[in-house]
């Protein structure tokens, strides 16, 4: 990718997302649920950013978004990810257990670093909405 490419020259939220455009006009978006900081700071936190050769950073949230993470190929979050994300309250580590899955690997769909087949995603959802049935029993 050349450098006008990453260069943004404007960014803004809206809808739960984070767009920017770059140089070339391209415009890029990501879900906020990838970045909970983001996602629950208020405007004034939102605009004091500030963009470095790498990507965009929050000092006062901590926070940093890679250029390159607006070209992943799923700036939206489905299935067991977007379950996850979307209900923080969910605790990956007990659902894996549940499971009898490595906490790593449900901690790989749910960053969307890998995709579970749609046998093992059916399997996940069916456990949270289990869980969430037990629940309604208290």
């Amino acid at each position: 990718m050349d450098k006008t490419a990453c260069e943004v020259t404007r960014l803004w939220f809206e809808n739960n997302r984070i767009y920017v455009e770059t140089a070339g006009g391209e415009i890029l978006w990501q879900s906020l649920l990838y970045y909970k900081r983001l996602y629950n700071a208020d405007d004034e936190q939102r605009r004091d950013y500030e963009l470095n050769i790498y990507g965009i950073h929050w000092e006062s949230i901590d926070e940093d978004v890679s250029y390159e993470s607006f070209r992943y190929p799923n700036p939206e979050p489905v299935g067991v990810s977007k379950a996850f994300l979307e209900h923080p309250e969910l605790n990956a580590s007990a659902v894996a257990r549940r499971l009898g899955m490595a906490q790593s690997l449900l901690a790989a769909y749910i960053t969307g670093t890998k995709r579970p087949s749609a046998r093992r995603e059916k399997l996940i959802l069916d456990e949270i909405h289990r869980i969430g049935a037990e629940l309604q029993q208290l």
